[in-house]
This record gives C-alpha cells, sequence and structure tokens, in this order.
C-alpha cells in the first residue's frame, strides 16, 4: 500500500520564517533517493540546496517557482513504498553502539534534532513556528492513503500564497493551478467560491466555459516603470540597514594613504615561488593591516549587547568582507582570519568571492563576524560612509587605488594614493580609538614594513 510522507520546508539558517522555491530538481513520478537534491531554495541569507529526507517516488510538487513558502509548510510528496514494500523514510536504525544516523528530523543523543544535511544538529525538541490563523504544520506527516479508486493520490495541500505586485494573492490548490495553466486561465482574474476565497476547479472550469469579457480600454500613459516584490537578500538586507543606522551611532573618518610601498611589495611577493598562482590582490594586504590593526585597538572587534548591557570583547576576528552577487548584497566571512598568513588569506579571499559570485554562499558562513572591510575600490569609487553590520562595531571602505600627485621629501612625485573611510560604533569605539585604529591600518598599507612591530 502506497505510503505518502510530506516534506516541510526546513529551517536552513538560525530564524528563518520563509523562503522562495527557485528550482526544482524533480518531478511527479520521479524516482529519488535519501539525500537526493530536490529543489533549490532562496533564503533571506543566500540559495541553498535540499536534500531529501526519504526514498521514493515524489507524486506532488506542493509549491511552485517563484513561489513563497513559510518554514513547516510542505513543498513536496513523497510515496515511501511505491511498490508495496517498504522504503524507510529515512536510515533511523540504530548503530550498535546506540548512535543515530543523524537524517533530518532525526533525534541525536542528547535530545538533539537533526535539521538539515550539512547542517548539523540542532537543539532542543522538534516544533514549529506558529502560523497566523493556522494550527502549526506537523513535521514530516505521514499522509493516510486514499480509499481504493482507479489512481489512488495523497490529498493536496493549499500552498502559502505568492505575494503579486499590487497586493492581490491568489489561492489555489497545485491541482487547480495546474488545470488553470493547461486551460490557459489566469487565476489573478477570478474570484475564489471556496473557504477563504480558494479558486476551485469549478471556478475554472467555469471560467473557460464563459464567454471572454471585452477587452478593457485604457489610456497608455507611456509608463515607463516596473515593480519588483521586495523579498529575499535585498528584503533581509534592507532591514538589517535600518536597524543598524537607527540603533547603533554611526562615525565615519577618512585618511588618504600612499600605498605605493604595499603596492611595489604585491608586485614582489606575486613573482615569489610561494604565492605563485595566489590571486595576490589589495584587499588581502587590507585585510592583513585590518586583523593587525585590531590588536591595538581591540573596541573595534567587540560588541555592544543591549540585552545584557554588556560591551563583548572578542579575542578572534572572522572577518566580514562585502561582496556584490546577482542576487543583492552579501557579507560571507572569513573564520578565524587572525590565524591566516597573508597568502592564506589571499586563497580564503578569493575562494570566497567565487562561491559569493555563485550564489552558493551557506548561510552559516554570513553569521557572527566581528569586523568587515567593503571594497568600493573595485568599482572606481574612492570612498563612502559604510553602514555597520548588525552586531559589529566596525566597517572599513577600501577606495580605488590611483596615480596621483604627491609630496615627497619635498617634491611632487607620481604616486599609488588610496582613500580609506571607517565607520564605528561610538557607544563602544570612542573618537580616539577610531582615529587610532584608521591610523594603523594606513600605516601598516603606506609602510608594509611596520608589521614588524606589531
Amino acid at each position: 500500500m502506497p505510503q505518502y510522507k510530506q516534506f516541510p520546508l526546513p529551517d536552513t539558517a538560525e530564524g528563518l520564517t520563509e523562503a522562495e522555491i527557485l528550482t526544482w530538481h524533480v518531478k511527479p513520478g520521479d524516482t529519488v533517493t535519501v539525500n537526493q537534491i530536490i529543489v533549490e531554495i532562496e533564503t533571506a541569507k543566500a540559495a541553498v540546496e535540499l536534500p531529501c529526507p526519504w526514498a521514493g517516488v515524489v507524486t506532488e510538487l506542493l509549491a511552485e517557482p517563484g513561489q513563497t513558502v513559510e518554514v513547516g509548510v510542505p513543498i513536496i510528496t513523497i510515496d515511501t513504498d511505491p511498490g508495496g514494500a517498504a522504503v524507510p523514510a529515512a536510515p533511523v536504525a540504530a548503530e550498535a553502539n546506540g548512535t543515530s544516523s543523524g537524517k533530518i528530523g532525526e533525534e541525536m543523543p542528547g535530545g538533539r534534532i537533526a535539521t538539515l544535511v550539512g547542517y548539523g544538529p540542532k537543539s532542543g525538541t522538534a516544533k514549529r513556528r506558529a502560523r497566523k490563523d493556522t494550527p502549526a504544520a506537523a513535521p514530516a506527516a505521514v499522509v493516510a492513503p486514499p480509499a481504493p479508486v482507479a489512481a489512488p493520490a495523497p490529498a493536496p495541500v493549499a500552498p502559502a500564497p505568492v505575494q503579486a505586485p499590487g497586493g492581490y494573492v491568489p489561492l489555489a490548490k497545485p491541482p487547480v493551478r495546474k488545470l488553470a495553466k493547461d486551460l490557459g486561465v489566469d487565476l489573478y482574474a477570478l474570484t475564489g467560491s471556496g473557504p477563504d476565497g480558494v479558486i476551485t476547479r469549478e471556478d475554472v472550469e467555469s471560467a473557460v466555459a464563459a464567454p471572454a469579457p471585452a477587452a478593457p480600454s485604457f489610456v497608455d500613459n507611456g509608463s515607463r516603470e516596473r515593480r519588483v516584490p521586495i523579498k529575499g537578500i535585498r528584503k533581509a538586507t534592507a532591514q538589517a540597514m535600518v536597524d543598524s543606522a537607527f540603533t547603533a551611532p554611526h562615525v565615519t573618518e577618512f585618511l588618504t594613504v600612499d600605498v605605493t610601498p604595499m603596492m611595489e611589495l604585491r608586485a614582489r611577493l606575486k613573482n615569489a615561488p610561494e604565492f605563485r598562482g595566489v590571486k595576490l590582490t589589495p584587499l588581502a594586504f587590507c585585510a592583513k593591516a585590518v586583523i593587525l590593526a585590531t590588536r591595538r585597538t581591540p573596541d573595534v572587534n567587540a560588541t555592544w549587547d543591549s540585552a545584557t548591557n554588556e560591551i563583548v570583547y572578542k579575542d578572534y576576528v572572522h572577518l566580514g568582507i562585502a561582496a556584490a552577487t546577482p542576487r543583492g548584497l552579501v557579507v560571507p566571512k572569513v573564520r578565524d582570519a587572525d590565524r591566516m598568513s597573508l597568502k592564506e588569506l589571499a586563497v580564503a579571499l578569493d575562494e570566497l568571492a567565487t562561491v559569493a559570485r555563485d550564489g552558493k554562499t551557506a548561510p552559516a558562513d554570513m553569521m557572527n563576524g566581528t569586523i568587515t572591510i567593503t571594497n568600493v575600490g573595485v568599482f572606481g569609487v574612492d570612498t563612502g560612509t559604510p553602514i555597520l553590520n548588525p552586531g559589529e562595531s566596525a566597517i572599513l571602505a577600501l577606495g580605488a587605488i590611483r596615480d596621483m600627485p604627491w609630496v615627497v621629501d619635498g617634491e611632487i612625485k607620481v604616486r599609488k594614493i588610496c582613500q580609506l573611510a571607517l565607520s564605528f560604533d561610538h557607544r563602544v569605539v570612542d573618537g580616539q580609538q577610531g582615529s587610532q585604529f584608521l591610523a594603523d591600518v594606513g600605516a601598516l598599507l603606506a609602510d608594509p614594513g611596520i608589521a614588524m612591530t606589531y
């Protein structure tokens, strides 16, 4: 007998409430295996691929590409016993020593719950966020098989509505949406007769049978506008920037630096055997300078904790690098950057940028940073007034490096000049401390040899 299971959208990152379906990698009728990638979603952090928790046959996709779904809402139905023989929902047999296999939804030793393959276990009892006006969805619920008919099928579940520009939200179950698509019926033009305005199969069929309405007359006002829903990374970035700008009192200071010695050192190192094949950029030198300067001014690497009324000083540097991606601005972190050599930093920054551009940065890699660099120089911009990332106390903008006239030993010469801008949280960092930190970063870029004294 068929055994239908529905896979609810999991929480792939702490605090996730919803995600957008980007691409399905399976379709109804496909056979799937445990941990096979079945769908790609976009959260407020990044694009994430979700593995299947069971083996079986896909019977229905409960959400469409472009649809925003709340955590806990089922997105796919799978028949785990398509041939009549039981197919395990997921390996749950304990090992000889009694430990769990750690698959999605399993309880780990000590009451920990495995959430998503590759993201580790999550503490606490498995539960769902309560949805407004609806009961919380049961995790990985087994759907009772339908009464014997010619072609048994699981009871369809109404998907989370897709917010459309203008505010109207057509509600319809996936089979009805498919019928409307096949018949060429626009769901946005229908009024649902079902409970809570849900569009039914009868509504779609009636629209096909009814005579086509006359095309409404309108005046072309020559509008050249388009509206894009605010969601995903753009929505999260906007909220974070608003929270930061109106929570932390920002102060920004500027410094113009002659970085000719740094650029000369870069040219020498690029020809050194140990740096062969390494993409050594000015950002790597700036990152190293920031890390060294935090040793003398640890306040810029601290956090203001309003909940406990404490300043948290951190003896490590998780360096954030602001990266522009097709999906918007993200800030992945180089973990424990203070333990890395210049070469290791250069390699880490190159890998970080590649993953970010591909939209594959894991949500966990964009959390818990301590200080950030934004490299506006890659766009030919001299400087700016960057906004702090929430939870951090300083962010440094690295401007473009240009050939400019500079006074050296009383003579005007052409030098490599760069502008730096440091924004800091004035609750944590005083003017003297912020100025000292910025001066130290500038000095290290102007004369890399000073690093020997740190």
